[in-house]
């Protein structure tokens, strides 16, 4: 028989473990929540914000940051890149720079940060910042191509393409050559910025906005095959490209097929409606087709969506020259002046329309502002010429007659330019008139130019042709300069001539004195836009 004391010791041993093991389970719980993970709901934020559900991406972020007390790094930095996404740079800086805080030796936080800053305008604290993270991570493409971009909006373009140059030798990528190509385009080296974008094209030949650039370089430059062959290549891989497809039409407008360039501008437009360069260009289609009505609707269109582009104004000043509307060709050419106070054209454009509104002391003034401006375009002295003569001032016609002559010269001996035959015949009758002789400039009329095609050295030689500028890439708006002469009747006529040559039009009297000049010259103008 067992006794009470054993059979209790015996029945007590085993159940001692079970309260023990219950105990130590206890400080284990306690420790779990002092030490939170805390991270432990990154997945989910990474989640929303891969989906672009950023509200609930928030709603976790907010959740998570109760938890770990502000500490988690991960949520901190998607909460910054939503606020940048929502267009709130400084809330986002913030909170990069706690994120870089917590971080000291990584790279993506200060890139992140410089990123900020450059989207601030703060461009040489972002370069400082760059500096910085790239003295951790040396090999880091993004940060010499992004210390590139900040160069070239601090107008500092050798050390930009230093940095862009960088960036090529550890990684090659397109928007590096597209970047390093502008800054040549800034400094208006078309030479550089061909050889920059040929290479881009080799490395990527199915890029078509690479293509679509190279194509309106060359196409500026007058090499028409060249041009076609890359804005063709750039159609095969997008036949929708409305870039490419504006440049084509643009070409074809250049050469007159005016109806095939309205087909390509139809498909332009269900694309891009509000395009101002697609208006000007139809506009100036319709004034090749003398539908002069359709083309001033086309380009008051062109100048709503974008009243401060001079080379629509220039378009509609001339169409209302065209036209008889020598009020409204003043409005429209003052109006262009103030925006490109440079260009002499315009100066003689508005002469034209002064001189026809009865002001002839505002158009001498007008004049002599635009020889002074332009160096090259004989048309200038010319109008200006006749007109002098037609005020008794025989002395300063002749200085600017042998002027005209002189640009005349050096035009040809530095190009095969041709002079259209009624400027020749006008500037015969101004020479008769003055008593100078023919001149040896004008002893041959050439062709007339409808029966023979400019060479594209025309507008390249003479300086006709304007570069390709950083704020539209589209196309090429035609602008033409005419001057119109007031017939004794009181009459006017206008003549429309073909591009890109440089063609006059006067008007002769019955008799061997002029009675003003007239003038035209159709030329072709581009503009990109960087960046």
């Amino acid at each position: 028989m067992t006794k009470p004391g054993n059979f209790e010791r015996h029945c007590l041993l085993p159940r001692t473990p079970f309260p023990a093991s219950v105990e130590s389970q206890k400080p284990r719980l306690k420790k779990a929540q002092e030490f939170p993970i805390l991270e432990k709901q990154n997945w989910l934020i990474h989640l929303h914000y891969i989906r672009k559900d950023y509200e609930a991406c928030k709603a976790v972020i907010k959740e998570q940051l109760q938890e770990t007390q502000g500490l988690c790094e991960y949520a901190i930095y998607v909460q910054a890149l939503i606020f940048r996404l929502e267009g709130n740079i400084q809330e986002s800086l913030e909170l990069f720079q706690t994120c870089a805080i917590l971080s000291p030796q990584c790279a993506d936080n200060l890139k992140q940060v410089a990123r900020s800053l450059f989207l601030l305008g703060k461009h040489k604290a972002a370069i400082e910042v760059y500096n910085e993270a790239a003295k951790l991570n040396q090999k880091d493409w993004e940060i010499c191509h992004n210390l590139g971009v900040c160069y070239i909006y601090l107008k500092q373009f050798t050390k930009a393409q230093d940095q862009l140059h960088n960036a090529l030798h550890l990684n090659r990528h397109d928007l590096t050559y597209i970047m390093l190509g502008k800054i040549h385009l800034l400094e208006g080296d078309l030479d550089k910025a061909i050889e920059i974008y040929k290479k881009a094209v080799e490395f990527s030949p199915e890029n078509t906005e690479l293509l679509t650039t190279l194509g309106l370089l060359y196409l500026q430059l007058g090499i028409y095959q060249k041009a076609f062959e890359h804005l063709g290549n750039a159609l095969t891989y997008d036949p929708t490209n409305y870039k490419a497809i504006l440049a084509a039409g643009s070409m074809m407008q250049t050469h007159g097929d005016f109806d095939v360039a309205l087909t390509k501008y139809r498909v332009v437009a269900c694309a891009v409606p509000e395009s101002p360069p697609l208006w000007n260009n139809i506009g100036m289609c319709f004034f090749g087709k003398k539908k002069y009505v359709a083309a001033i609707s086309c380009l008051k269109r062109a100048n709503y969506l974008a009243p401060f582009d001079w080379k629509i104004l220039y378009n509609l000043g001339l169409v209302h020259l065209t036209m008889q509307q020598y009020a409204s060709a003043f409005h429209f050419l003052s109006a262009a002046i103030n925006l490109q106070p440079k260009m002499g054209e315009l100066y003689m454009l508005l002469a034209v329309a002064l001189t026809n509104l009865e002001d002839p002391e505002n158009a001498k003034r007008a004049y002599a502002e635009a020889v002074r401006l332009d160096k090259c375009n004989p048309l200038v002295n010319l109008n200006y010429a006749v007109l002098l003569y037609n005020q008794g001032e025989r002395k300063g016609a002749l200085a600017q007659y042998q002027e005209m002559e002189r640009k005349v010269s050096l035009l040809k001996d530095s190009s095969s330019l041709e002079f259209d035959s009624e400027m020749v015949e006008m500037a015969q009758k101004l020479g008769a008139a003055l008593q100078v002789g023919e001149a040896l400039v004008w002893t041959k009329p050439v062709k007339d130019t409808k029966s023979k095609h400019r060479t594209t050295s025309t507008s390249k030689a003479a300086g006709f042709q304007q570069p390709l500028g950083s704020n539209q890439a589209l196309g090429q708006a035609m602008s033409s300069a005419a001057a119109h002469r007031k017939l004794p009747s009181g009459a006017g006529t206008s003549q429309l001539t073909k591009p890109p040559s440089l063609l006059p039009e006067p008007e002769p009297t019955a008799e061997a004195h002029p009675a003003e000049a007239s003038a035209q010259i159709r030329e072709n103008r581009s503009r990109m836009t960087p960046e």
